[in-house]
């Protein structure tokens, strides 16, 4: 049985964001924007009995081409008898504003969302897949140019400037490409799951309103010691539809 919760959500801090437009130097973005790809978020808990079919089918789909993949750890389920290791009220916030966003406030577990509209029970494969296909056939969206560089010190991305949006949010995902939790309480006590893609940082780095707009992150704060590679996604409103995507450190597979 998927594992469902509904709870209240919460407004978005706008304190933490910041408006974009800066201008730096870059060099020549060793990730370029990548054409119209499927980004494809799960949301997973340790304690959910029904997740690891999920989490196998999202390590399976890890690395195809033209599919960004990231997984996030909810904490809703750790009064179940197992505190998730990975989890965090940050990841749970997103799947909450998601709901908020559609307006049909279904939370559960596993969930998966892809370009940050549809969502479809995570270890539903068949759903999935045809879920994926869906996506890569869109031609409504309006893409956004994207791109991203590092260097040591810090994390740069670029974002081109297009007339059909006027308000939207970039955020950053921080993962880390493999952690094994051996789980010793609760529903999947005694397994041994090694996760994917592990979003270990979300950061709201600031709102976009159409412009051509350049962004310096501190790596130092914004990408974990564990975390290997890292995401940019362009999203309209708050989590609304993606509209753009870089990939940077590892390449995400």
């Amino acid at each position: 049985m998927v594992c469902y919760i509904i709870d209240m959500i919460n407004a978005l801090n706008r304190r933490n964001l910041l408006t974009l437009g800066a201008a730096a130097m870059f060099a020549k973005p060793a990730f370029s924007a990548i054409n119209r790809p499927v980004v494809m978020e799960l949301f997973t808990s340790q304690g959910c009995s029904s997740c690891p079919p999920a989490d196998a089918y999202f390590e399976k789909l890890k690395g195809r081409p033209g599919l960004i993949t990231l997984s996030y750890h909810v904490d809703y389920w750790d009064y179940l008898g197992w505190r998730d290791t990975l989890g965090s009220a940050e990841c749970s916030q997103r799947q909450y504003d998601y709901a908020a966003s559609r307006g049909d406030r279904n939370v559960y577990t596993p969930q998966t969302i892809l370009n940050g509209v549809d969502h479809y029970v995570g270890s539903q494969r068949g759903a999935v897949a045809d879920g994926i296909d869906k996506a890569r056939s869109d031609s409504t969206t309006q893409w956004v140019d994207v791109a991203m560089t590092d260097n040591e010190t810090d994390v740069m991305i670029t974002i081109s400037a297009h007339a059909s949006h006027k308000n939207a949010t970039l955020w950053l995902m921080a993962y880390a490409p493999e952690i094994p939790v051996e789980i010793k309480k609760g529903e999947n006590a005694g397994k041994t799951v090694v996760y994917h893609n592990v979003v270990r940082k979300i950061v709201p780095a600031g709102m976009w309103h159409g412009e051509e707009a350049k962004l310096v992150l501190p790596k130092s704060s914004v990408v974990p010691k564990d975390c290997k590679g890292w995401v940019a996604l362009v999203q309209t409103g708050k989590v609304g539809p993606v509209i753009g995507v870089a990939t940077g450190g590892i390449a995400n597979s």
